[in-house]
């Protein structure tokens, strides 16, 4: 090597080109001669304050503080409390150390109890494609650089898996998605492709939870024996508004290729972002490719949420995806389910919030109870997401991970939302947000986003409730960010503080926003504000929980710095 080239090494990582199974990361490493570096001085970081008196002390109040988080709702949880005979009958048999077990949520009850099931579908699909690959390279020399070979088998294999699923209601999806290829295909280029599709999708969706998935009988009484097999999973609509947004995700890819709009193809291997941006040839968006792409087996039920040119592009140019890679995966889907079993054992939040047995007990004790609620819907949501795509990576396929932080690592309302359900946020950002004029108009795009996706997740008012609260709670932070912006005042050393006392305030209403859509609703915040506000006592522990949450961003601050100094640059 001469002696003026040195090697210098440039870790990028954003949400955006994400694509290590363990991490959701990729490491760029590029030789630059240093005779053309351009002589820009590195920003330094400021040092470790991990062993100063000020995060000293912030480690003794987590050592107290933590153990009362945990302590305080297995003390709710004992069969010598009070409230205990008003939620019993919600427990189940568990199976450590001979506790009862929480399994009254339906949403997670539903994976759990067909887990086993799960894996055995994920093992037969992934033998069956062993075995396919085998006796095509016997009757035909397979392509080594492509696995679009694989298309026929996965039509095949989605077919059969949807009928036993859904049953005879197989021939509703079929139709559904076939009229969505039908309008892309007809428009096109044109305008009315992307107005035809958002109008299409949204009707359906309205129309499958006011029909409840619709009966044959409806349409003629001779058709009612079809209604007589309805499969394992006969309530196909409830997961299909996942199916939704991949139709979206084809017809919008599909008519900006025919409007040539999208980088060039570099002949290389792609990023997450180019897989997303980058179009192919019109022959790709064929119906072929459109229902492997729509019923791909592992993400079918739930996710995370692939685009169809992110999708295309892995099998014409498969990802490298290590072994040692999909272990760890393996090993933290392990530890995050064994995690949610503890849970569900020692705190039974679930039984007594669907219950409201809080009678009598303390504002601190209710805080608890919404407060490990919130634990539970994000534990309960990566499970499925993580068991979901590990199934896929095992395929060969590397789907964006939907939660790259954990919950109470959160203080920004934009950074939890990028890390929450981020597959989610990205087709959002592509689909949606972009489309809208972006950054032109936060405001009102933030208020149509979230409106979206709480009709989305459900035609209710909670949720709309939740959607217009998410909306209202980002205004502090951006008008924040305007008039303390960091390059102005990002050296003061008073700024780490302010700020900190913004994230509490963040945080709190963060809270208060999923409490209401995902947890009790308005008239369960309701009554805890008036036991948190209305009370000395309720007083008393607001301001305590301040302080905490305090202590707590400080940390979540030096947390992000220490990225930093090691090269890890998330946005969120």
């Amino acid at each position: 090597m001469p002696s003026d080239l040195r090697r210098h090494k440039f870790d990028l990582e954003s949400e955006e080109d994400a694509s290590n199974p363990r991490s959701g990361v990729v490491k760029l490493t590029i030789d630059i001669p240093s005779s053309h570096r351009p002589q820009v001085a590195a920003e330094p970081h400021p040092p470790p304050r991990w062993r100063t008196p000020e995060f000293i002390f912030y480690g003794l109040v987590f050592c107290i503080v933590v153990p009362i988080l945990v302590w305080v709702p297995i003390s709710l949880s004992s069969p010598a409390h009070p409230n205990y005979s008003m939620y019993q009958r919600r427990l189940s048999q568990g199976w450590l150390f001979g506790r009862r077990l929480d399994n009254s949520d339906t949403q997670y009850r539903s994976f759990r109890n067909n887990l086993l099931s799960l894996v055995l579908l994920a093992s037969a699909s992934l033998g069956l494609k062993h075995i396919y690959i085998v006796a095509l390279r016997h009757s035909r020399d397979t392509p080594r650089t492509s696995r679009s070979y694989l298309i026929p088998y996965l039509v095949t294999f989605s077919t059969l898996m949807i009928a036993g699923l859904h049953g005879t209601s197989i021939l509703k999806v079929l139709l559904i998605i076939s009229v969505n290829y039908a309008i892309a295909k007809s428009t096109k280029g044109s305008r009315l492709n992307p107005f035809l599709t958002w109008v299409f999708n949204a009707v359906v969706l309205f129309a499958n939870e006011r029909n409840d998935g619709y009966r044959y009988a409806t349409l003629h009484p001779s058709l009612g024996i079809l209604d007589t097999v309805p499969g394992i999973y006969p309530r196909w609509h409830v997961s299909f508004n996942i199916t939704m947004l991949r139709l979206v995700s084809f017809n919008m890819d599909y008519y900006w290729t025919c409007n040539k709009v999208g980088p060039s193809d570099p002949g290389s291997s792609l990023s997450e972002k180019q897989r997303c941006a980058i179009p192919h040839t019109l022959e790709t968006y064929s119906y072929m490719n459109y229902i492997a792409y729509v019923l791909y087996p592992p993400l079918y039920i739930a996710g995370p949420i692939m685009t169809f040119n992110d999708f295309m592009w892995q099998l014409y140019r498969p990802l490298s995806i290590p072994v040692r890679g999909r272990l760890a995966y393996l090993g933290r889907f392990i530890i995050c389910f064994l995690t949610m079993e503890f849970v569900l054992h020692f705190m039974y939040v679930v039984a007594i919030k669907d219950t409201k047995a809080w009678g009598g007990d303390t504002a601190a004790q209710l805080s608890m109870i919404g407060f490990w609620n919130l634990i539970h819907v994000w534990l309960k949501l990566l499970i499925p997401w993580r068991f979901f795509r590990l199934w896929a990576l095992a395929d060969g396929i590397d789907p964006p991970e939907n939660m790259v932080r954990c919950m109470a690592n959160n203080y920004s309302t934009f950074g939890f939302w990028r890390a929450w359900h981020r597959s989610y946020n990205l087709w959002i950002i592509r689909y949606i947000y972009i489309p809208l004029g972006g950054t032109k108009n936060v405001g009102f795009t933030s208020l149509l986003i979230f409106s979206f996706v709480a009709l989305w997740h459900d035609l209710s008012f909670r949720l709309l409730a939740w959607g217009w609260l998410v909306t209202l709670f980002i205004l502090p932070e951006l008008t924040a960010r305007y008039i303390l912006h960091p390059s102005k005042y990002g050296s003061s050393p008073w700024y780490r503080h302010i700020c900190a006392v913004g994230a509490v305030f963040n945080i709190l209403m963060m809270m208060a926003a999923n409490l209401v859509g995902f947890v009790i609703g308005t008239d369960g915040v309701s009554y805890m504000l008036q036991q948190l506000l209305g009370t000395t006592e309720g007083v008393q522990f607001l301001l305590f929980v301040c302080i905490c949450l305090f202590v707590a961003v400080q940390v979540m601050f030096e947390y992000r710095e220490e990225e930093l100094r090691q090269g890890i640059v998330r946005r969120c």
